[in-house]
């Protein structure tokens, strides 16, 4: 995990300079790391297959909750872009 700090990674900074909303880079990047974390709850999924060693089911518990915990916030900036679009009579 990345340690929380105040700057933004480059390429996160030049979508704000290019003028990207906010919700738009948070979908984005949302995007990113589901994918990542899918990647990473298939192999955890294959190392607990081959062990069945209760350390390997906890790894695939832990990107599980990861892949949900994502995915509600990826829904959540749907839900939010319909509700400013409605809002605005976009």
């Amino acid at each position: 995990m990345q340690p929380i700090t105040n700057e933004l990674e480059p390429h996160l900074q030049k979508q704000v300079e290019a003028g990207s909303t906010g919700l738009d880079i948070i979908h984005g990047y949302l995007k990113v790391l589901m994918l990542e974390a899918e990647n990473e709850l298939l192999q955890a999924q294959e190392a607990e297959d081959e062990s069945e060693e209760a350390m390997d089911s906890m790894e695939r518990k832990y990107w599980e909750g990861q892949c949900d915990a994502l995915g509600n916030l990826y829904a959540l900036t749907y839900a939010l872009s319909f509700a400013i679009a409605k809002r605005d009579g976009t």
